[in-house]
Order: C-alpha cells, then sequence, then structure tokens
C-alpha cells in the first residue's frame, strides 16, 4: 500500500465526514510526525522529497510508541487509556505491510545463521535487511536467539 502525505490528508478529510474521531485524530498526529521527520530530514524542500519509505519508518515509529503505551496502561491499571491505544495502534497498523508468518521468517533467517557469525548485532543487521520490512524487529531478535 502506498502511504503518502496526500493519501494521509485525504483519509483525514474521510474520517471527519464521516465523523470518525479516533481514526481523525490518530492520522492528525501521524502527519504532524511525518511532516517533523520530514522538516529534520530535508529542510526546506521536506514534503516534496518525502518518499513512501519515510512515511512508512514515520507509521512503524507511531506502531512502536503506541503498544510501549498500552502496555505501559495495562501495568498502570488504566485500561480505558489503553483500550484508546488499542484503537490508534490498529488504525496504524492498518497502514504497515503484510508481516510474514514466523515460518517464513525462520526460513529467510536460517541462512543468516548458518554463515558462522556469532556477533548477534551483526546478525541482526543482516537479519533485519534480508526481512525488510516483513517482520518487526522483535519477531526477528527472537527468531534469531532461537536459532543461534
Amino acid at each position: 500500500m502506498s502511504t503518502s502525505i496526500n493519501t494521509l490528508q485525504s483519509q483525514v478529510s474521510q474520517a471527519l465526514k464521516s465523523g470518525d474521531r479516533v481514526r481523525v485524530e490518530t492520522l492528525r498526529f501521524l502527519l504532524s510526525a511525518a511532516r517533523n521527520m520530514a522538516i529534520a530530514k530535508y529542510g526546506n524542500k521536506s514534503e516534496e522529497a518525502m518518499t513512501d519509505d519515510d512515511v512508512l519508518d514515520v507509521i512503524k515509529k507511531q506502531v512502536k510508541t503506541h503498544r510501549e503505551s498500552v502496555d505501559a496502561f495495562i501495568k498502570a491499571g488504566r485500561q480505558e487509556l489503553a483500550d484508546t491505544e488499542k484503537a490508534q495502534l490498529a488504525i496504524l497498523e492498518s497502514y504497515l505491510p503484510k508481516q510474514i508468518s514466523n515460518e517464513e521468517l525462520t526460513k529467510i533467517l536460517e541462512p543468516i545463521v548458518a554463515t558462522g557469525e556469532k556477533n548477534f548485532g551483526l546478525l541482526m543487521g543482516q537479519a533485519m535487511a534480508a526481512v525488510a520490512g516483513k517482520a518487526d524487529g522483535g519477531r526477528v531478535s527472537s527468531i534469531l536467539r532461537q536459532l543461534t
């Protein structure tokens, strides 16, 4: 799915028209984070220079932050806040590429482990390059540890 600033802006408009307050709030926050990243990375030419991959990186960071928030709110006994974060997380996850299964991930990682490399950081770098966004780092790390 191609995710650009223009796509997100049009989806904010659609959500406003349909009265979906959670989607509007989530997408506006995402747009703001994407624009801030673009300004930091590209300066004056921020929106013209921003790529779909840049937007995807921002979405991944937002997903990670929301997952951490859900855990923190549950541990603190704040279920209503955790539910809000979960709703926003579901919206953000819908913009991520489909994740591969653990079996497919294991097949990708086995040849990397077979190289005999002992440095986990180097293995993780090779693994993340091979996976190319099809699985999050936590899953990759977990399976890589099982294989080594």
